[in-house]
């Protein structure tokens, strides 16, 4: 298992200058004073002012500072040390504040012995974890006594179907449910960037269904607040999706048929 995680983390170390220099992370908007926050996280997180938010899996940090910008006190988590020195440095040259640590999710406990207001996490983040029931246990851990947690993601059982630059129409491809192995991929680029040409061109991602994520959140204590799920995504997971005047992207002949993102609140009772 060990492995797979290196690999993983070898891939977006390779990968963090490329995210950080391409136009689908909109840096320079960032350090021009934007927030880069959807409204859907922004509207369901709700106030942050004041508040300490722990940011789990948050790649090189521009969602983790955007909550800084809006009050937050924001510590932002990633396992890829190429992704926290960027953190820190777009930190210092903004001077939004933000805490960043280097740490593999599952280990966290062992280097951060806090609990926050908020913990959240979004987009693309529970692929690359093998083991739900631990991901919930730690992200729980973390929880204030009447504080929450929250995520906005990709809908698992839109990563049943094939992403492949080159598909025309909704092929399955991959299992809904969780399995013993991961699915491996080699691919030359990266979603932010598709022209993109890397050397450590391999990853894995696990598979989890809704049921089994909601399940392991409930199970740590937290309270169901919300589970919401959405026929769009922010960003084009296929090619053939077309963007909205909204600036969402929809499937032309399933629109309002699958669904592509979810979102989910849990509280820990005071």
């Amino acid at each position: 298992m060990q492995d797979f995680i290196e690999t993983n983390r070898k891939h977006w170390d390779e990968v963090v200058p490329i995210h950080e220099n391409s136009a689908f992370y909109r840096v320079d908007d960032f350090r021009r004073g934007e927030i880069l926050l959807d409204p859907l996280e922004r509207g369901e997180v709700g106030d942050v002012t004041g508040k300490s938010l722990l940011h789990l899996q948050c790649h090189f940090g521009l969602d983790t500072l955007s909550w800084a910008r809006l009050g937050a006190d924001a510590t932002g988590v990633d396992f890829a040390p190429a992704a926290i020195e960027t953190a820190r440095r777009i930190s210092a040259e903004t001077g939004v504040p933000g805490r960043f640590i280097q740490s593999d999710l599952y280990s966290l406990p062992e280097v951060l012995n806090e609990q926050f207001d908020i913990v959240f996490t979004s987009y693309g983040v529970l692929i690359w974890l093998p083991d739900i029931v631990r991901w919930a246990r730690v992200a729980a851990s973390f929880v204030n006594p009447g504080g929450s947690f929250y995520i906005a993601e990709f809908h698992p059982f839109a990563h049943a179907f094939d992403t492949d630059p080159r598909v025309t129409k909704l092929n399955f491809r991959h299992s809904y449910f969780e399995h013993a192995e991961p699915d491996t991929f080699d691919d030359a680029g990266t979603y932010a960037d598709l022209t993109a040409r890397i050397v450590n061109t391999r990853s894995h991602e696990w598979a989890h269904p809704l049921g089994s994520i909601v399940t392991a959140l409930a199970a740590e204590g937290l309270r169901i607040d919300f589970l919401h799920e959405f026929d769009y995504s922010i960003y084009q997971m296929f090619p053939f999706m077309t963007q909205g005047q909204d600036g969402y992207w929809r499937l032309p002949e399933h629109s309002s048929s699958l669904p592509l993102m979810f979102s989910l609140k849990a509280s820990r009772p005071a």
